[in-house]
């Protein structure tokens, strides 16, 4: 797939020394308190310029103006029912995004914190669906320095003093401490999940500060990756002849980001935990009955560190103890009273009063000394509530139990356990960053990309105990179909490691019993089947017994489109799940499966055209989860009828394919075939001539959702011959050779249309049509053969086809814009001018240019592939670029002007990986291409089985008797 010599010239390298002097980073050198050799730098006073948001042009607004309407009528009406539209182009934040994001913390699905690289904690999402950008700018760490003698004094909190809102010198609020750092000397080195501040002698020139944020994001550790924690962990070097009493505090707001701090009604008290553990909780009360949430900051004792707390102080006079007052304090002993432990719970905040706590930890470091202090902070809402009543407890629930109060033993644990999570990322993380074949900027930033699934608005529930209140307004219930698949379920299901056990042969039921009602002529009692899962080829450490649920997983499309698990999208960043945690990847598709089966038959309005559907038809791949009620009203999407889209389909298929391939968990192919073969079914309407292939419907009925397509497209197109040749050759293993035959009877008759109809000699048109850009060249043209080519299946088209449609690509769509320093733009015209027809024509896709970058890669175009796949970290993540990093937005257009900040589809950078580092089973795949061995004998030309057959194909598959798979039943 790829030669061993790949090695792309152009070096974009950040060595550690050009920002942090040698002589310092040798005093670092040990318990991994320097920063890494590759990473994402910045200096602490760089400037964070603020994000320009692209605008619509003048035709572009004509062509939308009564979508707008219709929009904005649908967000008022939203808000009347007090919930968020889960798109809203008309709201904004007050606190307008900026250059300013670093890595955030904690591990997955219990709600996260963004930290910028200077040292703000800013982006929350505690609540699911809400995000608050604004930094609380309380949240801080602050040094103390006092040498013997007492001559020398230093005092500053550690982040550059340049944020809205200070400089009030006489208030009593935060404005009275010492905003003394510069950030000169101060450097950002991000490696996610980890970051490094390295103070090189601010503000005491004589000692040298390392600050390790440390999350607990580990690939197959599906226990720990779920905890709502993070370590920092401060190694001091003195440097100087005296010896130094140095003292660290940790400032922290009862809120949870915006003005929640102003609510009343919080709580804070001390406690002293275990093993030297201690600090304090604040007890945070939501609004509009959202969960509670707990907040814990801790730093732990050890015989050479002190810790003590200040419980409580406020930000103006009041009944609490000043911000100026507090530091005040620190200034002159360095530390609190112990008796502070013994204070108990104080009383509640009142509205419009914020309510803040200190930590500090303080030590006596030598002359030439070293000295290491951990701080710990932990936020515990074990309850998630959804707007539309259904709640669930979070996966690290399973762990820690219910009770808000786990927060004490969150930091607990983080403090005493962040040494093997750091060996686990090593372990992970070396060999990519030791592949000397990689250029330096692909391996930081295939790391930090993934900042996506813990800042992405990501929910992880324990799915076997939904929370008591699981829905208090009762919607009319969703109508399960079976049709075909009656007897296919019944005998095919078996229990598996997800823990959802069906009772009906349509396999639609969740855990939580919710939403879903099954049709009660087609239910046919069976007795519960075990399987034993079959072990995948990805990885074999898995931290889990195969048999263990991992419970439900959703992540947002992006921060400002809130819909959960967008499938069209999940389509390309699915790759990085599938790599690294590929249990929550295969329950993901589980969820889109059972989801095929189903059908909601609530009207809806769809808003580009004004006409009204039903909310989920049978046989068709929702756009996503939901938003609002998520497992159980799908489909937030409504500008248009996704039912007939003709991408949704063939990426399911697509994407069960390759996980059934990659992970080799026959368990999982067994149970999703029946809503494989259904999607497939469904799509044959779509096939208006007969030639075997799709066409789509004038108008923009795919991800492109503004893109109109006309007759046969490239996209679409590809995908349907991928989705054909994926479900040929699933069939095939499965035993369904009838299915399969069909499948490779259509594809050729469908592969003789799409070329005779869109190959023009260099490349494929973008669709069938004659409009102003139906000759226009688009980036992802080939995304088909990029999924089959991955999933270890043959080619689809030849060699010649292939490598120059990704040659005319490269030569137009990538290096015609701005040189090749921007990404690959979507439509381009073969003149060379920018395809304009519409928005998302003209604009860079971040992911999309990353999954072009992987086909090049399949195609032995190692250079091309990196230049392309450069162009979106220089315009993106370098100095030079736009500001986007740790923010990755949707897309871009040629100005650098931002669509979507915080999506999910760059996390495609994984792709390029899975080509340079594809899994076993892909590896040992069979050379010969899976159609070659497929032999077709007289059959129907449709896709769709008589019941008969499907029976014999069922009992035929339901149990294989070979050690990888026993079922007893």
């Amino acid at each position: 797939m790829v030669t061993g010599n790949l090695f792309h010239s152009k070096k974009n390298s950040w060595p550690p020394e050009e920002y942090v002097s040698r002589n310092t980073l040798q005093l670092f050198n040990f318990d991994s308190a320097a920063p890494p050799k590759q990473a994402w730098r910045r200096r602490l006073n760089s400037h964070a310029n603020i994000l320009k948001e692209f605008s619509v042009t003048f035709m572009e607004a004509i062509q939308m103006v009564r979508l707008g309407i219709r929009l904005w009528s649908y967000v008022r009406e939203e808000a009347s029912h007090g919930r968020k539209a889960p798109i809203d182009p008309f709201t904004r934040e007050s606190c307008k995004p900026s250059a300013s994001q670093g890595v955030p913390l904690g591990g997955m699905g219990s709600g996260s914190i963004s930290r910028g690289f200077r040292g703000e904690f800013r982006q929350w999402q505690i609540i699911p669906g809400t995000c608050n950008i604004s930094p609380v700018m309380a949240n801080q760490f602050s040094i103390f320095i006092s040498r013997d003698g007492g001559n020398k004094k230093y005092a500053s909190v550690l982040a550059p003093g340049q944020h809205e809102g200070l400089g009030k010198t006489s208030d009593e609020g935060i404005s009275s401490w010492g905003w003394n750092l510069n950030g000169q000397h101060s450097t950002y080195h991000a490696l996610f999940p980890r970051a490094w501040t390295i103070y090189d002698g601010e503000p005491d020139p004589d000692l040298k500060v390392s600050c390790r944020q440390i999350s607990p994001f580990v690939p197959h550790d599906y226990r720990d990756s779920s905890l709502p924690t993070a370590v920092f962990v401060y190694t001091l070097v003195n440097t100087g002849k005296e010896r130094a009493k140095v003292s660290l505090l940790f400032t922290w707001a009862n809120s949870i980001g915006g003005i929640s701090h102003l609510s009343g009604d919080h709580v804070n008290e001390p406690f002293i935990g275990e093993d030297g553990v201690s600090g304090v909780l604040l007890h945070h009360k939501t609004a509009k009955g959202n969960p509670p949430v707990t907040f814990a900051v801790a730093a732990s004792e050890t015989q050479n560190v002190n810790v003590t707390v200040l419980p409580c102080f406020g930000l103006t006079e009041g009944s609490f103890i000043t911000a100026r007052k507090m530091w005040g304090k620190m200034m002159q002993d360095g530390q609190f009273d112990r008796e502070n432990f013994n204070i108990g719970p104080s009383m509640p905040s009142s509205p419009g009063e914020t309510l803040c706590a200190a930590v500090s930890a303080s030590a006596w470091v030598e002359p030439h000394g070293k000295c290491t202090i951990a701080f710990a902070l932990a936020w515990s809402s074990p309850k998630i509530k959804f707007s539309k009543g259904s709640s669930y407890h979070r996966r690290y629930t399973k762990f820690y139990g219910i009770s808000e109060r786990a927060a004490v033993d969150l930091v607990h644990d983080a403090l005493t356990n962040y040494k093997h999570w750091e060996e686990e990322i090593e372990k992970w993380q070396s060999p990519i960053l030791e592949d000397i074949r990689l250029p330096e900027w692909y391996k930081f930033t295939l790391f930090n990309e993934l900042y996506f699934l813990v800042a992405g608005g990501t929910v992880w529930i324990d799915s076997s105990s939904p929370s008591a209140d699981v829905k208090s307004d009762q919607d009319p219930p969703i109508k399960v179909e079976s049709k075909n698949i009656k007897v296919t379920e019944a005998e095919m299901n078996c229990r598996h490691s997800t823990g959802f056990e069906h009772t009906s042969t349509s396999g639609c039921n969740s855990s939580t019993g919710v939403g879903l009602k099954q049709n009660g002529s087609s239910t046919i009692p069976r007795k519960k089947r075990s399987c034993k899962h079959f072990s995948h080829h990805l990885k074999t450490e898995d931290q889990l017994d195969g048999n263990e649920d991992v419970g439900r997983f959703l992540y947002l499309e992006g921060v400002e489109y809130i819909m959960w698990c967008t499938y069209d999208v999940h389509f390309y960043a699915s790759f990085a799940l599938l790599e690294l945690f590929p249990k929550i990847e295969l329950n993901i598709q589980r969820d889109f499966a059972k989801a095929v089966l189903s059908e909601d038959g609530r009207k809806v309005k769809f808003l580009a055209e004004g006409n009204y559907g039903i909310r989920k038809v049978r046989g068709a791949v929702p756009h996503d989860l939901g938003t609002h009620d998520p497992w159980n009203e799908m489909n937030a999407y409504n500008i248009h009828d996704t039912s007939k889209w003709k991408d949704l389909n063939s990426k399911f298929v697509l994407q069960v394919y390759r996980d059934f391939a990659a992970t080799g968990d026959m368990a999982f192919g067994i149970e999703v075939w029946p809503a494989v073969r259904t999607a497939m079914e469904y799509m044959e309407q779509f096939d208006r001539d007969d030639d075997g292939l799709i066409e789509n419907d004038g108008f923009p009925d795919q991800t492109y959702d503004a893109w109109t397509v006309h007759g046969v497209s490239a996209y679409c197109g590809c995908l349907w011959l991928a989705a054909l040749q994926a479900a040929a050759a699933m069939a095939q293993r499965l035993g369904d050779k009838f299915f399969a035959e069909t499948c490779k009877t259509k594809f050729f008759s469908a592969k003789s249309a799409f070329e005779k109809k869109l190959w023009n000699g260099s490349y494929f048109n973008y669709d069938s049509g004659s409009s102003s850009n139906s000759k226009s060249i688009q980036a992802d043209q080939l995304a088909g053969q990029w999924y089959t080519s991955s999933s270890g299946l043959g080619p689809i088209f030849d060699e010649f086809k292939t490598r120059s449609s990704l040659q005319k690509i490269f030569d137009f769509n990538v290096m015609k814009v701005k040189g090749g320093r921007m990404g690959a733009v979507n439509g381009m015209h073969p003149n060379g001018k920018v395809d304009e027809s519409c928005m998302q024509s003209r604009e860079v896709w971040t992911g999309v240019t990353y999954a072009v970058a992987a086909n090049m890669l399949l195609a032995g175009m190692e250079e091309e592939a990196f230049t392309t796949a450069e162009g979106i970290f220089i315009a993106g993540w370098s100095e030079e670029g736009f500001g986007y990093w740790f923010q990755t937005p949707e897309g871009w257009a040629t100005n650098g002007h931002y669509r979507s900040l915080i999506y999910m589809r760059p996390l495609a950078i994984w792709s390029m990986q899975w080509v340079l580092s594809p899994p076993k089973a892909i590896i040992e795949a069979p050379k010969i291409n899976m159609m070659d061995r497929i032999v077709i004998s007289p059959a129907t030309f449709s896709l769709s089985l008589p019941e008969t057959r499907v029976r014999k194909i069922a009992n035929k598959t339901a149990c294989f008797g070979n050690s990888s798979l026993q079922c007893t039943c």
